[in-house]
């Protein structure tokens, strides 16, 4: 079967790019970590894809096709709920930001006028 080696090497692919992103400081360790792990199991399945039924059994699950389907999806949960937070916190970082170059512009504004006034009775 040519299949494991199609995701094996997707996987070693995977990895690599991991680690270049992490070298140029896009992602952080903990990130890294994580999608190492998960491109590990990717081949880790890809070759061994028997080992899955046993430990779908150990969770109560039938096959290994459906405990990996599990994981995938409960995988996906969490990524979005990940990316949920992290934009609540950028809205609410954006948010501080206009309000606080909204003070700064009508500081500047006030004092605009203020020089304007001062020399115009100069005049």
């Amino acid at each position: 079967m040519i299949y494991p080696y199609i995701a094996g090497l997707i996987a070693l692919i995977g990895i690599i790019l991991s680690i270049i992103r992490f070298r140029e400081g896009r992602t952080s360790p903990r990130m890294l970590l994580f999608w190492i792990i998960i491109w590990i199991m990717v081949i880790l399945i890809s070759f061994f894809p028997q080992e899955t039924t046993i430990f779908a059994n150990i969770f109560g699950i039938g096959r290994g096709l459906d405990f990996i389907i599990i994981l995938g999806l409960i995988g996906c949960y969490y990524l979005i709920f990940k990316i949920y937070t992290m934009i609540e916190r950028l809205e609410s970082d954006i948010s501080q930001l206009v309000r606080e170059i909204a003070i700064k512009n009508e500081k500047i504004e006030s004092l605009i006028e203020k020089i304007e006034i001062s020399s115009s009775k100069k005049e």
